[in-house]
């Protein structure tokens, strides 16, 4: 599957997704959001600097970055892994964000992303 497609689907939270799960099953899932933020990354390297960005990936780069931090930061929410792992992947999500509405990352070129 391509990170398009991938995006896609988790931006529409189709079953097996990150979003498909965060939402109705409140769960989590380390491996799936591995899987969407790294897409995001490939996705971000290969839209940098262009103008015609597709409004279904800004939107959903959006939510990432605007939704998920307030759903999982209830205090209800189910949080098995140590704070810190939490914290880190929210701001990966507002970087991501950034990087991809922007059209250039925060960081230095060869910057070596850190495996949540």
């Amino acid at each position: 599957m391509d990170d398009l497609e991938l995006l896609r689907r988790e931006f529409s939270a189709e079953e097996g997704t990150f979003f498909g799960r965060l939402r109705p099953d409140l769960v989590w899932d380390k491996a799936a959001f591995g899987r969407l933020e790294q897409a995001m990354r490939r996705v971000c390297a290969a839209f940098e600097g262009r103008d015609d960005l597709p409004r279904w990936l800004v939107e959903g780069f959006w939510d990432c970055h605007d939704w998920v931090p307030g759903w999982t930061g209830h205090p209800n929410f189910p949080r098995p892994e140590p704070p810190e792992y939490y914290e880190e992947a929210v701001e990966r999500l507002r970087d991501l964000q950034y990087w991809f509405v922007r059209g250039e990352s925060l960081y230095l070129p060869g910057h070596e992303w850190k495996d949540l």
